[in-house]
């Protein structure tokens, strides 16, 4: 059995705001060598819910999963600024305060358009950018394919108390393990924050800022789930034509969800270190 690569949960105050983030890894052996991860997860997964890809991301990379503001243990308030930009330097703040010299941003659907606006301000420590299956959408864009309803219904209901069957509703392919921990930890992601960040889907247009990255960045993209399509692909290349891009055919928009295996084979040795 392999050993637990997790540290600690921890909060700091950075860019203004508490920020909670996991930590998994550390500074021993030869991840000393290798720059830091930060995971940047998506619209409505608290940090926790990536536990078992920190736990993996900490064999070779001190590892830092963050909640993003409004969601799990981080910040959330009626006046908090919700927006990309805030989110953005969120990232740029956290890493700063927590004394990372050298960092990639490994960010997961909203993660990785929060990952594409932090890019485009060059932050001195910022290696590398991985983009987990972005949404595409934007202003004269198609829309993003997920509906709102989808999230806001199953927020509320978590909120009351759901249980692992009321879950596997929305989530109807998740194990057992990955529905109850949804349902515990759901009702921390603020319903502001949510709107905010969906309706930034389609008014923030994240491909003007991709010309603007300056760091290697690696693509990944789902076989199955219509968020990125072939045509979506060529065009962020011709904005960023040094875009590497990977594909996990057997998986949906929650790509580790669906084929862990393939999400890590995915990255190759573009962190500095192969993940599996």
């Amino acid at each position: 059995m392999t050993t637990s690569t997790f540290l600690y949960g921890a909060n700091i105050h950075a860019n203004g705001i508490r920020q909670h983030y996991v930590r998994y890894g550390g500074q021993g052996d030869a991840r000393a060598q290798r720059d830091a991860i930060v995971i940047v997860p998506g619209i409505t997964s608290p940090a926790v819910t990536w536990g078992f890809v920190g736990e993996q991301f900490g064999q070779q990379f001190d590892t830092y999963v963050l909640d993003v503001r409004g969601r799990g243990l981080s910040q959330a308030a009626p006046e908090l600024d919700y927006s990309l930009d805030a989110q953005a330097a969120d990232v740029v703040a956290l890493a700063e305060a927590l004394g990372l010299q050298r960092y990639a941003v490994v960010g997961h659907s909203m993660g990785a358009r929060i990952g594409i606006r932090a890019a485009r301000s060059k932050p001195a420590g910022l290696t590398r950018l991985v983009l987990v299956d972005p949404p595409v959408s934007g202003p004269g864009r198609r829309p993003y394919p997920s509906q709102l309803p989808w999230y806001i219904d199953s927020i509320r209901l978590a909120q009351q108390g759901i249980d692992v069957e009321g879950m596997r509703r929305f989530c109807p392919t998740w194990t057992e393990d990955q529905l109850r921990l949804r349902a515990q930890w759901l009702h921390t992601c603020d319903e502001r924050a949510v709107l905010a960040s969906f309706n930034g889907f389609h008014e923030d247009d994240i491909h003007a800022d991709l010309p603007h990255v300056s760091v290697p960045a690696l693509l990944m993209t789902a076989g199955r789930g219509d968020v990125i399509r072939e045509e979506d692909v060529q065009e962020m290349r011709k904005l960023l034509p040094a875009l590497l891009v990977a594909h996990v055919a057997d998986a949906g928009h929650m790509i580790p969800w669906d084929d862990e295996a393939g999400f890590y084979r995915a990255f190759g040795d573009f962190l500095g270190a192969a993940l599996n």
